[in-house]
């Protein structure tokens, strides 16, 4: 890890020596402009690589699993015994008062001593097991004729259209698997077969997930109104491949709702045409992307970002105020905590001078490009890293610290990036979506299943009551 100021690698100052390259650079004068860009552009790169060489998932937002030379973190050592603790819910099996089947065991009486004997009742124990069978069910509608041959036959009950079809414990099964634990269609294909012995093809497992997605658009319209009407609201953006190209995936959520949409633009245009930002008038928690600060009330940002980009500026670029502010920030998280959600007015204000007065130093130690050295060109000069996210949090000093004031702002984004963490794992394990479409079938789905998951509704049961036509109780029941 570097310490101070200076980037080094392999032991070596990297900042030091590109700075000792540029003087000589400068210096020599038998050298012709095109080998004098060359170095120069050369130099340039060297920095740039380094300075992305040192990103890691403690400074940046890249996620562990790219950090470099990553290893197992070792659990302390800890004065108690392995495994669940007093008083911890765990996953004992108890014994069920019903039995499916019972089986009794007599006494071999031959093995016994004379003598004379009475039954006394039964020492009991279970073994819980699982049977994977195909259940046919054929359904026979009478058919009656009366005196002229006309054929009167009973009707079929609702969904029973075909000669042979697939049931609803299929259908659950396969877009449970295909949706939300993420099993590729062939594997699921294979499930079926190896199982159970039932022969499903790829086109039919579509077909099933193509027939959730259209039972769910009242569920849509029903979950972006709930959003909506959120006091507050995080939203987050991943990037997905679609067909081979980049689009991204948008989440908006909160503790109780999921929803995710699929948009080849990040801006404004997409979250226009999700429609829950454009008549959303509560809290937004997010990580500063600049769209979002068209819609809502207010604004919370995610302290966890500031907290790697703060890292991040002590690490490459020596900045001493970095890590006092990130000191700063987990100092007010956990006195907010303390409080119950929130400070009382003295305390926050004198976290706030505290805070004001270290970006003052900041400045001093991290200043601003002199504008008036400007040659022609619009806009600002471009800032470096670390002076961007100093400005940012003396800009937005409210939305920084609103968490420590409203009860019901988080200290960070983290709920939006856990509802995206599957989202992830889905591109992982698949590479990407073949089409836009199925991209929309995924989002909508992942959206049913993840609310369901919120409100105490388990996956499964949440599929059964979408392919009997009906919905969960929470959603019956609202408004």
């Amino acid at each position: 890890m570097t310490q101070g100021r200076g980037i080094k690698f392999e032991h070596i100052n990297v900042e030091e020596a590109v700075k000792k390259a540029q003087y000589l650079l400068e210096t020599e004068i038998n050298i012709s402009p095109a080998l004098k860009a060359s170095i120069e552009l050369l130099l340039l790169l060297i920095s740039i690589l380094v300075n992305r060489i040192r990103l890691n998932s403690k400074n940046s937002s890249k996620p562990p699993s790219m950090d470099p030379d990553r290893k197992k973190k070792l659990n302390p050592k800890r004065d108690r015994k392995a495994g669940g603790q007093t008083g911890h819910d765990g996953k004992t099996l108890h014994k069920v008062e019903n039995p499916d089947e019972i089986k009794e065991i007599p006494v071999d009486r031959n093995k016994l001593p004379v003598g004379q004997y009475h039954q006394a009742g039964y020492e009991a124990r279970q073994v819980i097991d699982i049977d994977i069978t195909t259940v046919v069910t054929e359904w026979r509608a009478e058919i009656l004729v009366d005196d002229q041959g006309k054929r009167f036959i009973a009707a079929f009950p609702q969904g029973v259209t075909r000669p042979v079809q697939y049931g609803i414990g299929v259908k659950v099964n396969a877009v449970y698997m295909s949706q939300y634990q993420l099993v590729p269609y062939n594997r699921i294909e294979d499930h079926f077969w190896d199982q159970m012995g039932l022969p499903i093809s790829v086109g039919s497992i579509h077909n099933f997930n193509q027939d959730a997605f259209e039972r769910l658009e009242p569920f849509e319209g029903w979950i972006k109104h709930q959003l909506t009407v959120s006091d507050l609201i995080h939203c987050d953006e991943t990037g997905i491949n679609i067909g081979g190209k980049r689009n991204w995936l948008h989440a908006t959520c909160n503790g109780q709702f999921s929803y995710y949409y699929p948009h080849s633009k990040r801006g404004c245009e997409a979250l226009n045409e999700i429609g829950i930002l454009s008549f959303y008038h509560g809290i937004m928690c997010h990580d500063h992307w600049k769209s979002y600060y068209q819609y809502g009330s207010a604004h919370s940002l995610c302290n966890a970002h500031h907290l790697r980009e703060l890292q991040r500026a002590f690490e490459q670029d020596g900045q001493k105020w970095a890590p006092k502010m990130s000191d700063l920030l987990i100092e007010i998280h956990q006195a907010t905590e303390s409080a119950g959600g929130r400070l009382n007015q003295m305390e926050s204000e004198i976290y706030r001078k505290r805070y004001r007065q270290l970006l003052q130093e900041a400045d001093i130690e991290c200043p601003a490009p002199d504008e008036t050295k400007k040659k022609g060109r619009r806009g600002k000069i471009a800032r470096s890293k670390s002076r961007n996210l100093l400005e940012r949090l003396r800009d937005f000093e409210d939305d920084t610290l609103r968490f420590m004031d409203e009860t019901i702002v988080p200290f960070s984004n983290n709920q939006a990036e856990n509802d995206l963490r599957m989202t992830k794992v889905q591109q992982k394990i698949s590479g990407c979506f073949r089409s836009m479409q199925g991209a929309k079938i995924f989002c909508r789905i992942r959206s049913y299943l993840t609310t369901c998951r919120k409100q105490g509704v388990t996956s499964s049961e949440a599929l059964r009551l979408l392919f009997e036509g009906t919905f969960p109780s929470f959603m019956l029941g609202a408004e």
